[in-house]
């Protein structure tokens, strides 16, 4: 569901700067910073790195980038 709301002109120049960096539009920076924003508040013993390595993990197995893990 998509939603018009006002976001501050300094926000969106922060976002806009990084999504080019990373590839990311505007918006999409936008909701990537409130998912690590909203997972940080929900588990705040977790380290940043780590929330985003869990982020990146999630996306590679969504597309099949997987490989079975040996435990011997």
């Amino acid at each position: 569901m998509s939603r018009s709301i006002k976001l501050s002109d300094e926000l969106i120049t922060a976002a806009t700067a990084t999504g080019k960096a990373l590839h990311r539009s505007t918006p999409r920076q936008i909701e990537y910073w409130a998912q690590i924003g909203k997972i940080a508040e929900e588990n705040p013993e977790l380290p940043l790195g780590l929330v985003k390595d869990i982020l990146v993990s999630q996306e590679e197995a969504s597309v099949g980038d997987v490989t079975d893990y040996d435990f011997g």
